[in-house]
């Protein structure tokens, strides 16, 4: 388990529990129509869990575009200056506090800050009489096979055994964030029954994901030159913009949808020759894309992932970069172009405070100059 250990290490690490900013999203939601035909059924009442960090905003600026009324629960300390006008409940699922909840109903909830299990077992016994439908938030590692591709809604997930396994033995949160995410979606299950909606969303990106887990290559190819890319280019690539993943479940709640759905896209089988190109067209940049095999980044000691985002060495997981989701596209998981996501992506980052301006991943300049000076000499 020690390469999914550590493979899970630096996604959740960088990802998770970050504060994402004040700023207004960038680029305009697509029009209500690009993801469902007409309004929603009826208005809804949509309590959200979580909410200001970085899908949550997403989800609330589409849900109130729609004409549904929105509940924030959150513990009212990232950007709370967010969405003044929407009702905000205080609480503190690590407490565990959920009283604000208690006495109120909901037409659906929406569940983004539950990457420990335990939350959504407390969470439903506040919930499961008060609310139409539970939507959990879960993620693609709660998959056990990561190196199988092609793998669907119906692929093996971490068991209760896993689970039971990594809490006793006090795993880190790396090791234990699949496990957890699989054994929610049970609870979600088991306390809601066809009320109860899961979706797996892969590698989330686009404007305010201040772990850079893609905004690295953005920023890197508008800066220009050479650009050090790995692999041959084949390898296969996944992403889903915030805004395209937030309209979705949005979609699924109005739908009254029930399931379990992996969600990240494009809808199409993409490389990441294909996605750095479509960076490069979409920040307007001249850089030159240099790709250096993976026999040759072990070698200079480079890591998949952290410092080269949305990449992972062949069969050392890269079977969660080419999952299924053609359940989710037949359900309403639309995609904005590459080239949006990319841009939009670039101007958030500029708009930042210079202070602020700093990669989370990505290979450091220096590294990246002394691996394209030793790739050049071997091959000259």
């Amino acid at each position: 388990m020690s390469s999914r250990r550590d493979f899970l290490k630096g996604t959740t690490a960088a990802g998770i529990g970050l504060g994402l900013g004040g700023l207004s999203m960038v680029g305009c939601a697509k029009d209500a129509g690009e993801v469902a035909e007409g309004g929603p059924p009826r208005p809804l009442r949509i309590l959200i869990l979580g909410g200001t960090s970085f899908l949550g905003p997403a989800e609330v600026e589409y849900a109130l575009s729609r004409g549904h009324t929105v509940t924030l629960f959150n513990r009212g300390q990232t950007n709370p200056e967010l969405f003044p006008d929407v009702e905000k409940l205080v609480g503190d699922r690590a407490v565990p506090d959920y009283e604000a909840l208690v006495g109120r109903e909901w037409d659906a909830v929406i569940d983004n800050s539950a990457n420990v299990a335990l939350w959504v077992q407390q969470a439903a016994e506040v919930l499961k009489d008060a609310v139409g439908r539970y939507l959990f938030v879960s993620s693609i590692s709660a998959y056990s096979d990561m190196n199988t591709p092609g793998m669907d809604e119906n692929g093996p997930v971490f068991t209760q055994e896993d689970y039971d396994e990594v809490i006793a033995s006090e795993a880190d949160f790396g090791a234990a964030f699949g496990p957890n995410k699989a054994q929610a979606e049970r609870d979600t299950r088991e306390a809601f029954g066809d009320r109860g909606l899961v979706v797996r969303p892969g590698l989330i990106v686009g404007p305010r994901d201040r772990s850079h887990r893609f905004g690295y290559w953005p920023v890197r190819i508008d800066r220009g030159g050479e650009v050090l890319c790995p692999g041959d280019g084949n390898s296969r690539a996944q992403i889903v913009d915030v805004r395209d993943l937030g309209q979705f479940l949005v979609h699924l709640v109005e739908q009254e949808a029930s399931g379990t759905y992996t969600a990240t896209g494009p809808d199409y089988p993409m490389t990441m020759r294909q996605m750095l190109d479509g960076v490069r067209e979409g920040v307007g940049s001249d850089a030159t894309l240099t790709w250096v095999d993976a026999d040759f980044l072990r070698e200079h000691d480079l890591q998949a992932w952290m410092e080269m985002p949305v990449y992972q060495f062949p069969g050392d997981g890269d079977g969660l970069l080419s999952v299924n989701v053609d359940k989710a596209i037949a359900a309403g998981l639309t995609f904005r172009p590459l080239t949006e996501t990319a841009r939009d992506t670039l101007a958030w980052f500029k708009s930042l405070p210079e202070d602020q301006q700093t990669m989370r991943t990505g290979i450091d300049p220096e590294k990246e100059a002394n691996v394209l000076e030793a790739w050049h000499a071997r091959n000259a």
